[in-house]
């Protein structure tokens, strides 16, 4: 099997994928995972980290690269690879860790998707601490008892850096790093894009298009 790096501003459904990838057998190495687990932590990177993703802003390259490289040293399985990179300094660094450690055989997915469509999704997003998620927005993502998790009965949470104001800032800051980046993979063959307006059913079977072929 192909590894898979998604690219993809906020709330565009990558992690919903990489979910599903997950449970097909692929490793999932979720940036946003990584730094959350850091400032879960409490350590003072974790301090510095949270204190970034609140105010919309990216967190140094370098600290994401360490997290990224001390979880792909160790894996033999295929992976993919959720929100990162996001800057063409990160996309360069990792191409370089990438080669180091003979990986190859991978493709790039970037997700179409606009900003009012994310936005809603994004307002609307309730986490649970056992890894579920749902939407109060869409019916079909609602959970069953308003703020409870259908899984374990815990108390659902919106995350910190999921209103408005913050939300707006990482997509334009998204959008503004994003050209070098598609470019980059598309001169080495590596990236395809989906439409992630469409169903999640329909998304899935298109990543398994691109990453059979």
């Amino acid at each position: 099997m192909k590894s898979v790096i998604f690219i993809a501003p906020p709330a565009a459904g990558k992690g919903t994928q990489s979910t599903k990838l997950e449970n097909l057998g692929y490793v999932h190495i979720s940036a946003g995972d990584l730094l959350r687990e850091e400032i879960a932590k409490n350590t003072t990177l974790g301090q510095e980290i949270k204190d970034i993703l609140a105010s919309g802003k990216l967190v140094d390259d370098m600290k994401v690269h360490e997290l990224i490289k001390n979880k792909l040293v160790n894996i033999k399985k295929p992976f993919v690879l959720d929100g990162y990179p996001r800057t063409i300094n990160q996309t360069h660094v990792l191409d370089e860790l990438l080669k180091d450690l003979n990986i190859n055989n991978y493709e790039v997915i970037y997700f179409d998707i606009s900003v009012e469509e994310a936005l809603k999704r994004a307002l609307g997003r309730l986490t649970c601490i056992c890894g579920a998620s749902y939407n109060k927005y869409y019916d079909n993502l609602k959970p069953q008892i308003d703020g409870i998790c259908d899984k374990c009965g815990s108390n659902l949470i919106i995350r910190d850096d999921d209103n408005e104001e913050s939300f707006k800032v990482r997509f334009e800051t998204f959008r503004k790093n994003i050209e070098p980046i598609i470019d980059y993979y598309k001169n080495i063959g590596k990236l395809h894009i989906v439409n992630a307006m469409e169903s999640s059913e329909k998304i899935t079977d298109r990543i398994k298009e691109i990453l059979n072929d």
